[in-house]
């Protein structure tokens, strides 16, 4: 058994970038379908009428929702489901690297010095 010491999902980042990278990486589709899984999920989960709102357990049938929104949903985790949707030269890892908080930053051409 798995021992869950945080059960909240606040709605960060890390796994749908993890995906992300998985499938910009292989192309394989799998990795496309399990983010929309996620996605729905997600949306199914943690949608109110106006945003979406962290969740108090992720282990329970029925979460509560937090009444809370951090901007890391809009600004990061958004952009990853985003970006797993588009072409893979929307933002090509062959020329961008994405900082930490997911903010495209150009690649140096090494053998140019540039």
């Amino acid at each position: 058994m798995i021992d869950v010491s945080d059960p909240r999902y606040i709605l960060r980042p890390e796994a749908i970038e993890s995906i992300f990278v998985m499938y910009r990486t292989t192309g394989d589709a799998q990795w496309m379908e399990k983010a929309w899984t996620m996605f729905e999920t997600i949306e199914k989960v943690t949608r109110t009428e106006i945003a979406a709102s962290a969740i108090d357990d992720v282990t329970k049938a029925e979460p509560t929702k937090m009444d809370s929104m951090e901007s890391f949903w809009l600004a990061e985790t958004l952009k990853y489901f985003y970006l797993i949707f588009s072409e893979f030269d929307v933002i090509s890892l062959d020329e961008w690297v994405l900082n930490t908080e997911a903010h495209p930053l150009s690649r140096l051409d090494v053998k140019r010095g540039q």
